[in-house]
């Protein structure tokens, strides 16, 4: 199986930003937010000391969840590294902790068969040679800038990238984000950087170089080898392959005070929704200062994950369908099998229109028990209210009047 046929029989993965903004705890981009100075933002690496990491609950967490691959931030917006990095002492090495955390992160998901990817920001925030952009923190508008030579960041850039390829050898490599023309507050942002800055063919040319088969997001602007829908879900299938990003609660970084919580329930949805489109869902998680996931975000896990045991055949490996699902519902097709996930449970029956004469057997997956099946005979039915009111080809499902006590019900069907 090639990466990439790999990567979408995958399906749900495990998305986790963590670093110097969990001590803030206040969201990933507070530096920039707030505007908070080197000095002041110093405070949190020289009190980072992560007592409590323990990747290998991080790992059995994500298996349990179901979920099948992970990306982690080696580095954010700040700059901080979570490797111990032989270019630059803002690095988890030299933090009160004083060992590199990607390596045995790498080992614990991996022992349990979990692809493993590393999310890399392009921009750097506490680079002396990154030039001040209107996305900086110490920007001001109007003010004056002090001069930098992007050619120097670009070449720690490069230097680090290749650092996380030969120490660690990731099946995927995330980078965020390039935003040469991207407006903002309905200006463009001043001194917005993209491929010319990153020198990002240079930098694909290196990485296809030291580790072929390696996956590339689209955030270079260049294209790569699947697109990376934020915070959104497409509205079907978009012709390429894909991975929607989402969040438990609005941030991606550890936020101690935000509440704004979806609920188990609305995240299976949405991975439902990506795979009936062909794509991929990266759920994030955001440790805490101390390395561990909060409480809530392990018992959300903790309910997908006892949806995914029953269910799981319906989304791994599993696609797109020819077939159009009614309202209220979503398909997602494996071979000869078609899985109708139903949102909304109706009153005994559901209607699916061009499925009649396709069905062999029908049953709930969540416990192997049969639906019956009828389609309207015209012959039979003809001036009756069955002919009537449903149309010809329409396959008919009998359903209990009862949901199956499972956060999304799912009907498998064989074609």
């Amino acid at each position: 199986m090639s990466r990439i046929d790999a990567f979408r029989e995958r399906r749900f993965g495990l998305f986790i930003h963590w670093g110097l903004y969990a001590l803030a705890a206040r969201h990933e981009w507070v530096k920039q937010r707030e505007r908070l100075t080197d000095e002041h933002y110093q405070r949190y690496f020289d009190h980072f000391d992560p007592d409590l990491y323990d990747p290998e609950a991080w790992a059995e967490a994500a298996e349990r969840a179901g979920m099948r691959y992970t990306v982690l931030t080696a580095k954010h917006h700040d700059g901080f590294c979570l490797w111990d990095s032989g270019l630059t002492d803002y690095s988890a090495g030299r933090t009160p902790y004083g060992k590199d955390l990607v390596g045995p992160f790498v080992a614990a998901f991996r022992r349990r068969g979990l692809g493993v990817g590393f999310y890399y920001s392009l921009l750097d925030w506490h680079h002396p040679d990154f030039p001040i952009d209107g996305l900086h923190p110490a920007y001001v508008e109007g003010g004056d800038l002090p001069d930098r030579d992007v050619t120097k960041y670009g070449d720690y850039l490069h230097g680090q990238v290749e650092e996380l390829l030969t120490r660690y050898s990731p099946d995927t490599l995330w980078f965020d984000f390039s935003y040469s023309d991207r407006i903002r507050q309905g200006k463009r942002v001043h001194g917005g950087k993209g491929k010319a800055e990153w020198r990002s063919a240079e930098l694909v040319d290196k990485i296809r170089a030291l580790r072929p088969d390696i996956l590339l997001n689209d955030r270079l602007e260049l294209p790569g080898d699947f697109t990376t829908p934020e915070a959104y879900q497409p509205t079907g299938p978009i012709g390429a392959v894909w991975e929607a990003c989402q969040t438990l609660n609005g941030s991606w970084g550890y936020y101690r005070d935000n509440h704004t919580w979806k609920s188990p329930e609305m995240l299976i949805k949405m991975l439902v929704d990506s795979v009936s489109k062909d794509g991929n869902l990266l759920l994030n998680v955001g440790p805490n200062g101390r390395g561990e996931f909060e409480p809530r975000a392990l018992e959300t896990l903790r309910e997908i994950g006892e949806w995914m045991r029953p269910h799981g055949r319906s989304i791994y490996g599993a696609g797109a369908s020819t077939f159009q699902a009614p309202a209220d519902c979503r398909y997602t097709q494996r071979g000869d099998r078609l899985y109708v996930h139903v949102f909304s449970w109706p009153f005994r029956h559901l209607h699916l229109p061009g499925l009649a004469g396709k069905v062999r057997y029908a049953q709930l997956l969540n416990d192997g028990s049969e639906i019956r099946t009828w389609a309207p005979d015209p012959a039979y039915d003809n001036g009756h209210v069955h002919s009537i009111a449903i149309p010809e080809g329409t396959l008919t499902l009998e359903l209990p009047v009862e949901p199956p006590k499972v956060a999304v019900p799912v009907i498998e069907l064989f074609l």
